[in-house]
């Protein structure tokens, strides 16, 4: 079994994960060798993480598009899950989003805090609060997770044998 690690490299390992397995993270909103998405930090129950705005993440007046942002809030309420030790993320319950301005446009980097406000036997509770590129609020979201079976996955902070381990540094 693979040994314990400390959260920003657990939640990176977790990430590589999502880009190899998932079917939404591999294709153009998440594409971490194209450098669009990066974890800028990770501690137990916060990930801050930025995404560089690309054609593919906007809409038809050319702005990041609501529901790039609600696939946002979907994958960093999961990673926010991760980073209280849970290598197996859950499933969605629900998942909220409300839009306050305007995220930004092709080229801009749109900055996200992804938090884990409760987690219990059964369910966890994440916020995700997204700032433009002028440090303007953007959006904020909040996604609850059942993660009843993750708890079985693995150990805490301990990715099961045969998963891609990242890099110690990013």
């Amino acid at each position: 079994m693979a040994s314990k690690m400390p959260p920003p490299r657990f939640v990176r390992s977790v990430l590589k994960s999502f880009m190899a397995e998932s079917g939404l993270e591999p294709r153009h909103k998440y594409d971490a060798h194209a450098n669009k998405l990066r974890i800028t930090n990770a501690a137990e129950s916060k990930v801050d993480f930025e995404l560089r705005i690309t054609k593919d993440h906007t809409n038809r007046l050319q702005i990041l598009h609501g529901g790039t942002i609600a696939s946002m809030v979907d994958f960093g309420g999961s990673l926010a899950v991760a980073s209280m030790g849970l290598y197996a993320t859950g499933v969605s319950t629900d998942l909220n989003v409300t839009y306050l301005g305007s995220g930004g446009k092709v080229g801009d980097i749109i900055k996200a805090t992804a938090v884990c406000d409760k987690i219990g036997k059964t369910l966890a509770y994440t916020t995700v609060t997204f700032w433009n590129q002028n440090g303007e609020l953007a959006a904020r979201g909040s996604h609850t997770k059942f993660v009843a079976k993750a708890w079985e996955a693995s150990p805490l902070f301990t990715p099961p044998d045969g998963a891609e381990i990242a890099d110690k540094v990013d």
